[in-house]
Formats: structure tokens, C-alpha cells, sequence
């Protein structure tokens, strides 16, 4: 793993990351909200990536060398890397604990998922800045932890993380076959103390996406929801169409925005 430049030097380094969200509540769904994030203390110095295309030769004796090979498919990328955690300047921190039992439930499955009737083991993203070819959305198939730092109490303060992902296919964009629109991942209906900002912080982990579900439900007064309403919520990894109404330029949702009263 390669050491981390202090400093100013160190301010500019970009850090890998693995965040990790909720499956999708629903068959061909995309990605879900945030449950947490690890971030890597010490970059990769290396990672394993890997794709597969299948073929298949059916014999016939009208070849002599073989009969001509048939596309059929292509499989899922596949991505294995190790992730290096220290909290030796801490000791009594708990941080390694804590980024280790997150990796290990990405092979569980989540509490939202079973109470959704789909259990699921969350999915994940890994990136690291500008590495396009490794950002994919994906599952983990394992992971491994070994603990080589302890103090005194014996709680781990150093380990390393092995992980296998595999990526998960995912629709084309503004391919819905009904209506070629944004693909919802499923419709909230909203309750007393919904606002834009809390929903896009629930089902994206970033309140500051509340303009994602705006433009899909054309709302032109965000900062007035109806308890009742049933908002789609688009797949996390869609982009908002470039054709945006102006009138959501002049309603900006701040803060924790409270819920207006229905209009009567």
C-alpha cells in the first residue's frame, strides 16, 4: 500500500473510496441510499479488474479446423482489491472495528431490503477520482479481514482488507420502455415532515439532489409538498434532463425545510 505525503503535499491527494448503499426495492431497480462509506487511508498500488466474453462452438463436420464460434453474451466485470486500515495514532478510536464490520455486512443482508420483501446485501460503488474504468455499480461476493495491530484491551488497530466485486448490469438511460423517461426506483407517498431535501437525503445520501426528484415529478414549487403525494423517485445514478424549468432555478429548498399545511 502506498504511505500517505503529509503536509500540503498530502491535501491534494485523492482518496479511493467504497460507498456503500440500500439494494433496490424492486426487481431491475438501480441503486439505493447511502448506508456508509469507507475510505481508504492508503491508496491501492494495485487492483485486479476483469471481463469476460463468452463464446460458444457447436462441432459440425463441415469444418476442418472447427466450426465458427457464436458471440453469446458478455459477463459482468469484476474487481479485486485490498484496503489497508490504521488507527495506530488512535488506538481506542474503535475505527478499524468499525470500517471492518461495515465491509463484512456488504455479505449480509440489509434490515430495509427484508422489510421491502427483496432481501439483498447492499450494493456498492467504488471510485477513485478520475479512474473511470474501475466506477461501477456492484455486489461483494467476499471479503476477508486480517487483524495485524492489536492494543493492549486486544481491539484491532490494523488490518487489511481483502474484497471481490462483481458489477451489476444496469438499464441503458432514458430507456424506459413506456414512457423513455428517468427509470424510478419506486414511489414514496409523502407524510407530514417530508421535504425534497429529506427525501434526496434518504434515497440518495445527498440532501443537495432534492432538484433529481423535482424535475421527475415536474414540481414547481418545491418548497410546497402535500402529505399524500406520490413522488417517483428516480435511479440514484441518473442525471437531471438539461431542459431544467425556470421556476426551479427561483425555489432553492435550505436547511430542513418544514411541510406546508395542504392547500384546502
Amino acid at each position: 500500500m502506498a504511505a500517505p505525503t503529509g503536509g500540503k503535499a498530502g491535501a491534494s491527494l485523492v482518496r479511493a473510496a467504497l460507498a456503500i448503499h440500500q439494494p433496490p426495492t424492486d426487481l431491475g431497480g438501480s441503486i439505493g441510499g447511502r448506508i456508509g462509506e469507507v475510505e481508504f487511508q492508503f491508496n491501492p498500488t494495485q487492483l485486479q479488474l476483469g471481463r469476460e466474453a463468452e463464446w460458444h462452438t457447436q462441432a459440425a463436420v463441415a469444418y476442418m479446423r472447427g466450426a465458427p464460434p457464436k458471440f453469446t453474451g458478455t459477463r459482468p466485470a469484476t474487481l479485486q482489491l485490498e484496503v489497508f486500515l490504521d488507527a495506530s495514532g488512535t488506538p481506542n478510536s474503535g475505527k478499524v472495528q468499525k470500517q471492518i464490520e461495515l465491509l463484512l455486512s456488504c455479505c449480509e443482508v440489509t434490515a430495509q431490503s427484508v422489510n421491502s420483501k427483496r432481501p439483498s446485501p447492499p450494493w456498492v460503488r467504488f471510485s477513485w477520482g478520475s479512474f473511470n474504468t474501475v466506477q461501477f455499480v456492484a455486489y461483494v461476493t467476499s471479503v476477508s479481514a486480517t487483524y495485524t495491530l492489536f492494543n493492549p484491551t486486544g481491539e484491532p488497530i490494523r488490518a487489511t482488507c481483502t474484497l471481490s466485486l462483481t458489477e451489476v448490469a444496469m438499464p441503458t438511460k432514458g430507456q424506459n420502455p413506456t414512457s423513455g423517461a428517468l427509470s424510478a426506483r419506486r414511489i414514496h407517498r409523502t407524510v407530514a415532515g417530508d421535504s425534497l431535501a429529506s427525501l434526496a437525503w434518504r434515497e440518495y445520501g445527498d440532501a443537495t439532489r432534492w432538484r433529481l426528484i423535482a424535475e421527475a415529478n415536474e414540481i414547481d414549487d418545491p418548497m410546497r409538498l402535500r402529505p399524500g403525494t406520490e413522488l417517483l423517485l428516480p435511479a440514484a445514478d441518473e442525471d437531471p434532463p438539461e431542459d431544467r424549468p425556470a421556476s426551479l432555478s427561483e425555489h432553492r429548498p435550505t436547511g430542513h425545510p418544514t411541510t406546508h399545511e395542504a392547500a384546502r
